[in-house]
């Protein structure tokens, strides 16, 4: 399970920052007291335009910035007291991390699965299994350069589950992939649900969050403002798809500012 009590992330700018945002502020908050719980055997949607604050929460699970306040659990182990073992219970993949270019999937998945201490005759079978399932065993010793971005994006997914972890945070996992690259990937998402694990992502795309997930939360400038499943969603805002939903959620909460 992953639980989130009031998050807030507040980031310090620099003049030239502050000059591209067009403010005179030297503070941005990029998470306001956000709080959410997303559990085993789901899939967990962050859903916002681009700035919301979606990639930001998910690094703050994920024990790659601290929160300025707030309490994050991830699988009962807080991100700030218990870094070491929240890393070792999930699979974080975002487009920001790129597999070194000069490696080869098969190279990169073997080094990370050293990392995460997983046995041999283990990582042999993840291998086998990942590979096989993604479609990376005949590019398994090309260079990462080399392959095309479905492809480098897919080898990503499978070196982030190199270890096998319970819980699966990915930020845009489907960003920039074709369409048949993109199904592959979200068909192995509900795969992972269905076998009980916890799967949390962050998208922009209404149509990947409507078939994909069990349960959306909407954030906006770093808050939450709606929160349920898709029907939930649907039936609060009287509307017939999620886009049309977001943005009267969206439209209500400029309007109350």
């Amino acid at each position: 399970m992953i639980e989130i009590n009031n998050l807030t992330k507040i980031f310090t700018l620099n003049k030239k920052q502050m000059k591209e945002s067009k403010t005179k502020s030297s503070k941005k908050v990029a998470v306001d007291n956000l709080s959410l719980t997303a559990h085993k055997g789901e899939i967990y949607g962050l859903l916002g335009p681009n700035g919301a604050g979606k990639t930001t929460t998910l690094r703050c699970i994920s024990t790659i910035i601290k929160p300025t306040s707030g309490e994050i659990y991830v699988a009962g182990h807080e991100v700030q007291k218990e870094a070491e073992k929240v890393r070792n219970s999930i699979g974080f993949l975002t487009s920001d991390i790129k597999l070194d270019p000069q490696f080869s999937p098969d190279y990169m998945f073997n080094f990370f699965g050293r990392l995460h201490n997983v046995p041999k005759e283990q990582l042999k079978q993840r291998k086998e299994e990942l590979f096989t399932y993604f479609g990376i065993t005949d590019f398994a010793h090309k260079d990462i350069k080399e392959l095309s971005t479905g492809m480098k994006q897919k080898a990503a997914i499978a070196v982030s589950l190199v270890h096998d972890p319970d819980i699966v945070i990915f930020d845009e996992p489907t960003n920039g992939l074709d369409i048949v690259t993109a199904r592959g990937v979200t068909d192995y998402l509900k795969k992972l649900r269905d076998e009980g694990k916890l799967v949390i992502i962050s998208t922009h795309i209404m149509s990947e969050a409507e078939k994909l997930c069990d349960r959306i939360g909407i954030i906006v400038d770093g808050a939450k403002i709606a929160e349920g499943t898709l029907s939930e969603i649907l039936e609060e805002t009287d509307t017939d798809d999620l886009e049309d939903a977001f943005f009267k959620i969206y439209k209500e909460k400029k309007g109350d500012e």
